[in-house]
């Protein structure tokens, strides 16, 4: 449990759900998914993709400056969603203020589009070194608000956005800063992000209805679907008015190794940044947890165990929206989180259509949000509503 709350002063994000939180609950309460098919280099595989209007967006602020015109997709994603969350939070640019926003794959388009080139021309672009290192998302991020804060990146595959916040809780309780703009973002709807998780063979092929059977404990072939997306939240010291929620407990772990992409059977990393996050609160008292459950067999079942180990017989309410928009890798815990505080606001409980919980009618009041990246690198976040002081 944190010394004092930390505020979430506002959340933005642009996903196959679209952009603007009343857009984005209303996409929550379709009983759709959000995945289509797409032709990714050669082959049609399931995807989750920006709309058309967040699209022509990111056109546009591609052609706004020539500096942007070269970057990759996941810093322009990371611009547009940033400038909207310091106007959310009533920020201004040029203020002093933390930013850290992470990538699982960073500038995967603009990569492979300079190796290819190298391959055929045997040589480099001019900007293929400062275009495609993983400090692009932050760096650009705060030379677009002009903030003077410190501005970090990092990459802890899929839990990079909870790390994110991590980092922020970690410098806002040191005193050496009162705000922070944390978050992720990913574009990795390109042939060889595709081709990789291919290779693992976790992704989806399924015919059905559903592409992404993410929480479906009976499933018997891994559907991992990839998503581009970014999620960024603005965190503020104290208990603030404007205050969308408040970060509680926060909890990490590292499964010791023994593959590069498993965890344990009862995923004892899962256990670990539970159990951290709660601290001496009765496991009871949690609502709801907005699991990872990134779709495949292994995934879904070692992680939904390892709750079973932490709470017992008070399980809480189990949703994921992965199946709905995919997995978008390091921004998915940012939206992940997103998805809890907008249950808090709305009190409703979003559930996934294939794990069958209790019907629920307790108010949503504190909520646990997961995430895991490939090794075990796992981060629980304790939520509450700010109204209940």
């Amino acid at each position: 449990m944190l010394k004092e709350p930390i505020s979430i002063t506002a959340l933005s994000s642009i996903s196959a759900l679209g952009e603007s939180l009343a857009e984005v609950w209303q996409s929550y309460n379709q009983n759709d998914h959000f995945l289509s098919e797409a032709l990714i280099g050669e082959e049609k595989v399931w995807v989750s993709q920006l709309p058309e209007t967040i699209k022509l967006k990111i056109k546009d602020l591609r052609h706004s400056d020539a500096k942007y015109k070269h970057l990759d997709d996941s810093v322009l994603f990371a611009i547009h969603a940033a400038r909207k969350a310091i106007e959310s939070a009533g920020w201004e640019k040029g203020a002093n203020f933390g930013i850290n926003i992470g990538s699982s794959r960073g500038a995967t388009s603009l990569f492979e589009k300079y190796h290819e080139e190298f391959l055929r021309d045997g040589k480099s672009a001019t900007l293929s070194s400062p275009t495609t290192t993983l400090g692009n998302i932050s760096s650009w991020v705060a030379h677009d608000l002009k903030s003077k804060g410190p501005e970090i990146s990092h990459s802890i595959t899929c839990s990079t956005a909870l790390h994110a916040v991590l980092n922020a809780v970690a410098w806002i309780q040191s005193g050496m800063t009162d705000q922070f703009l944390v978050g992720g973002s990913e574009a990795p709807l390109t042939p060889f992000t595709i081709a990789q998780m291919q290779a693992l063979k976790v992704y989806s092929r399924e015919k059905g209805n559903y592409p992404c059977l993410a929480m479906d404990l009976d499933k018997n072939q891994n559907t991992m679907v990839l998503g581009e997306a970014a999620g960024l939240a603005c965190l503020e010291k104290g208990v603030k008015k404007n205050a969308l929620a408040l970060i509680e407990g926060i909890g990490y772990a590292t499964e010791p190794l023994e593959h590069s992409v498993s965890i344990s059977t009862d995923a004892q990393c899962f256990q670990d940044s539970m159990k951290m996050a709660l601290g001496n609160l009765e496991p009871s008292e949690v609502d709801a947890v907005v699991m990872h459950a990134p779709g495949t067999i292994k995934g879904d079942q070692t992680e939904f165990n390892a709750i079973q180990k932490v709470f017992g017989h008070t399980v809480p309410f189990l949703t994921t929206n992965k199946w709905k928009l995919g997995h978008t890798f390091g921004a998915s815990g940012l939206l992940s989180l997103e998805m809890a505080v907008l249950m808090m606001q709305n009190q409703e409980y979003i559930a996934s259509p294939f794990y069958g919980n209790e019907k629920q009618s307790r108010p949503i009041k504190k909520v646990l949000v997961n995430a895991v990246g490939f090794g075990g690198n796992a981060v629980s976040i304790l939520l509450k509503r700010p109204d209940d002081q």
